[in-house]
Order: structure tokens, then sequence, then C-alpha cells
């Protein structure tokens, strides 16, 4: 299946029917009276989160949604049937924005969440409604109400507990592949990962989801590589894993280059807590190791835990401090205020 993370659509519920001009003839029934009715309402469109998507791809094909029309009213005060409603089936993590794409109508992060996207118009009034004491005979009804045109931005923000962060070939898909049943493809050239994964993770047993997304190189803010667009499925995880290649000449620069294209991307982002691990130490023997050890606690200014994924040495510990950040963010989130009568 294809990924896609960002999709537009256009979208229009329905009008609603037109009241009814109608007046009760029927034979020996003298001053039969007005007797039109209702029109329908029209089908409103929805969105709805549902498991077991992860993508947005079928909107792609399908960008056009419009809801029914109610029908007309009708003689012997017969309303009108109303429109059938549309639903829009999402991912569990989808944002709807405005078609300026900055402003955020709603965030569905929880399955079955709905969202009403355009209200159905309202039926029109049949002439039986205009009936009174001194207007027994009315000849006017409502038209029914125009529908919703609207047009909208689908983007899906992955919902993870933990984000992998790195350059290209700093280990992140080995390491999602040695922890979890995911399998990325993994091969000794840049750019292999070109679109997220994510992966189960178990630990002592608890289990939380890693995601994996693209590799950033300087400039990603910028458009370089593949631009900074898979940040945003990060942005939902309780911790960022950043995985630096033991192997670079250059690991302090290349530790700098994401940390600076978190920033450039989103401040909030940068100021997640994060976790600093030293990859592919299976490759370096021990003075080496200690060298680039202190020089990358220097550069971040914290500790940094030493892990090889495809010896998976080091790996139980990332994934315990891993799991230590993610109950302390989930144990903040749980935190009810007392009511107050």
């Amino acid at each position: 299946m294809k990924f896609l993370d960002l999709a537009k659509v256009y979208i229009r519920s329905g009008a609603g029917g037109g009241g009814s001009v109608s007046f009760r003839r029927e034979k020996f029934i003298e001053f039969g009276g007005p007797d039109g009715g209702d029109g329908g309402k029209g089908g409103s469109v929805w969105a709805e989160a549902v498991e077991g998507l992860n993508t947005l791809i079928d909107f792609r094909y399908q960008q056009h949604f419009f809801a029914q029309n109610g029908q007309h009213g009708m003689g012997s005060q017969r309303t009108g049937a109303d429109g059938d409603d549309i639903v829009l089936k999402v991912p569990v993590g989808t944002e709807i924005i405005d078609e300026d794409e900055e402003t955020v109508l709603a965030d569905l992060t929880e399955p079955g969440s709905r969202v009403l996207l355009a209200k159905g118009g309202n039926g029109g009034w049949g002439n039986l409604r205009f009936k009174s004491s001194t207007n027994r005979a009315p000849s006017r009804a409502n038209p029914g109400q125009e529908g919703v045109e609207r047009t909208l931005w689908l983007r899906l923000k992955l919902i993870a507990d933990a984000g992998l962060l790195g350059l290209p070939n700093a280990g992140k898909s080995t390491f999602l592949a040695a922890v979890s049943n995911a399998r990325p493809k993994i091969a000794d050239y840049p750019f292999t990962t070109l679109v997220p994964n994510l992966g189960v993770v178990g630990i002592d047993g608890k289990e939380f989801v890693i995601a994996d997304i693209p590799g950033l190189i300087e400039g990603a803010s910028e458009g370089r590589g593949l631009g900074d667009q898979f940040l945003g499925h990060v942005e939902r995880c309780s911790v960022l894993l950043h995985l630096v290649d033991g192997t670079s000449s250059t690991l302090t620069k290349d530790y700098r280059t994401i940390i600076g294209e978190l920033e450039a991307y989103s401040p909030d982002l940068a100021e997640k807590p994060r976790v600093t691990v030293l990859n592919k130490i299976d490759a370096l023997d021990p003075k080496t190791l200690s060298n680039r050890k202190r020089a990358l606690e220097k550069a971040s200014g914290g500790p940094v835990l030493l892990m090889s994924g495809v010896s998976k040495q080091g790996v139980n510990e990332v994934l315990r401090k891993l799991w230590a950040e993610i109950s302390e963010d989930r144990a903040g989130e749980e935190e009810v205020t007392p009511w107050r009568p």
C-alpha cells in the first residue's frame, strides 16, 4: 500500500428540499385548506477516525464528496425525505485543515471520534406552516437552505510514543527491525527509508510504538533531500530517539545538523525530551569509542547511551530509557484537576 500523508478534498453538504404549496381537494370536503409538507434536510459531511488505516491514499483517487440533497415536500402534509450523510473515513491521527493550510479545524486522535465538516441545509416550510386565523389559504412556501461547499486539507500525523531521528544511514531502520516485527527496507546507501514506518516494541512486559522517519540532511528545512515534511509524524511523540552514526568522522557536526533542522522546523519539537545514542559501536575499538562518546557528550550537553542495532548490544538499555520518558509523559497527561463544587 502506498503511503500518503497529505490530501486535498472538496466537500459539499446537501441542500434542503423546498416546501410544497398544496391544498386539500376531496369530494364532499369544502374548504380543505393548505396541506403542503416541508422539504427534507440535506445530508451532512462528516469525518471519522477509524482503526486499520495508516495512509490517506484513498483520497488521491477520490477527492470530491457531495452529500445528497433533501427531497421536496409534497401534498397531503408529506415531508420530503432527508438526504443521506457522507462519512470520510480517515486514519487515527488525521488533522482537518482549512483551505488556508494553517487553520486546524479538528484533530482526530481517538478511534471513533467524529467531526462535522459541512452541515446539510434545512428543508423549506410548506404552506401548511403559514396557515393562520387571518390567512387561511396561504400560497407561499420556503425554498430549502443551500448546502455548504468547502475545500479542506487532510494531514496525517502518525500516533507513536517515540520517534527516531538521525542522518541517512544512521541505523534507524536497523534498530527498528531489531526491536520490533517491522520490516523496513535496509541497505548501505542513503535515503533507504522513503516513508515513515511504525513498530511495536516490548521491554520488561511493557509495549510502546516507535516511528521511523526518513533521514534528515543539512538544509532539509529548505527542501533539500526529502525535506522535513515527515517531521510532523514525530510531533505527537513523548520522546525522540536521536541516533548518531559512531563510524562517522564528523559525529558532532552530524548531531548539530539534526538539532538545527529540528529548531528550524518547530521550536516546540526541538524542546521535546531526547535520548541521544551513539550507534554502530560494534565497528569501533575501545579507544575510539571512548573518544567519540566523550565528544558527543560535550556536544549534546547530556548523557549519551551506547548501542549497536546489528549486534543488539545496549538495545535494552535504550528501550528502558525510552519507556521511562514515555511513562513519565503519560503520567503527566493522566493528572486530573480535582472537581470543585
